[in-house]
């Protein structure tokens, strides 16, 4: 850690403290050169990119995600509390994975795995957007899909 004060390369750690978040860390340093000392924050980056359809990326939005189930499952006996489990548990699984970047499709079928087993009609919403359906053939498949 370079001290900002004169640019010194080596700083000791005086006091450590974990945040309210438990993701990161307080740290009081002095610089071994000057001796002044100053704080630093410390925290995981598991920023995870989403390549979307048209071949952008953006950073990975759990509440985008929250969204869209709420929609799927509007009117549906899934309770917003079972939608905010079931986006923890796609986060988990993407970070768990390890990987730095997903396709948005990938999200997309592990969200309609977890749906399936909930509520068909919920999934087959969800499916109706993510698969974007040309014609009811497409629609009838993905309602033989969650039915068997």
């Amino acid at each position: 850690m370079k001290c900002p004060f004169c640019g010194y390369e080596e700083t000791k750690v005086t006091d450590s403290r974990n945040q309210a978040d438990a993701n990161s860390v307080k740290r009081r340093r002095q610089c071994l050169s000057c001796e002044k000392r100053f704080t630093t924050f410390e925290s995981i980056d598991l920023t995870i990119q989403v390549k979307k359809r048209d071949g952008s990326f953006e950073a990975f939005r759990p509440e985008k995600l929250i969204s869209g189930l709420d929609s799927a499952c509007r009117h549906t006996r899934i309770s917003h509390d079972q939608v905010l489990a079931i986006a923890s548990d796609v986060a988990t699984d993407i970070m768990a994975s390890g990987v730095r970047e997903i396709d948005s499709l990938k999200i997309g079928e592990i969200v309609m795995k977890k749906l399936a087993n909930l509520d068909a009609v919920a999934y087959v919403r969800f499916a109706c957007v993510y698969r974007r359906f040309k014609d009811k053939n497409d629609l009838m498949s993905a309602l033989v899909d969650v039915v068997e």
